[in-house]
């Protein structure tokens, strides 16, 4: 059963209607005890970094995920501010992240581009596939999803990092290390590219 972690941020209910149209078991949860038949984990988010440790942390689920994503290995995926916070701090932020993934959340500035960048980073934008994974099986070369950040994640390990966008500067849109999966964008918006990989995403067996 995928679990969408219902922890006051994302909406929860736009993954639940993909997996519906899917005919893939899915439900959310808000609390340990629904987390128990949990194969796969989904971890939305929309607003802050602060925002979204602070609501993680008061939920009561902050241990059981621990151990379900760090013990037990079941797959989970970060999606936006779900990414981010998979990471060790932001510079959003004073709250430390979960610390899943060695990286840092930085705000996206022009310095390394022609151009004023105007943001958020709102809108579609093509993906560049870096390396070959299961979740990305079957998508286009140059799969388009819908963005809306100011800020990325900045990869310890190049190799963690498996694709990524260009707006002004390459960044890091999807993350992987091991078990646990970030993607930058909105699968959930993203019409057939996205549909597709949160399909691909529900096949993954990491445990």
């Amino acid at each position: 059963m995928i679990k969408i972690i219902d922890y006051g941020l994302g909406n929860v209910q736009a993954f639940l209607n993909v997996y519906k149209l899917l005919n893939i078991p899915a439900s959310s949860a808000g609390k340990i005890s629904e987390l128990q038949e949990a194969s796969h984990l989904i971890l939305p988010g929309v607003g802050s970094f602060d925002q979204a440790m602070h609501l993680l942390n008061d939920s009561g689920m902050r241990e059981e995920l621990d151990n379900l994503v760090l013990e037990v290995g079941l797959p989970i995926l970060g999606v936006c501010v779900g990414m981010q916070i998979l990471a060790i701090g932001s510079q959003e932020g004073i709250m430390p992240g979960l610390g899943w993934i060695n990286g840092d959340i930085k705000k996206i500035t022009s310095e390394k581009s022609e151009i004023d960048l105007h943001l958020p980073h709102m809108g579609w934008n093509e993906v560049s596939i870096k390396s070959k994974d299961e979740l990305l099986t079957g998508l286009e070369e140059k799969p388009q999803f819908y963005f809306l950040h100011n800020y990325h994640f900045v990869c310890a390990d190049e190799h963690t990092s498996i694709g990524t966008t260009n707006y002004g500067m390459d960044i890091s849109c999807i993350v992987k290390s091991k078990n646990i999966y970030g993607v930058q964008f909105h699968p959930e918006k993203s019409h057939h590219n996205g549909v597709s990989l949160l399909k691909n995403f529900s096949d993954l067996n990491c445990a």
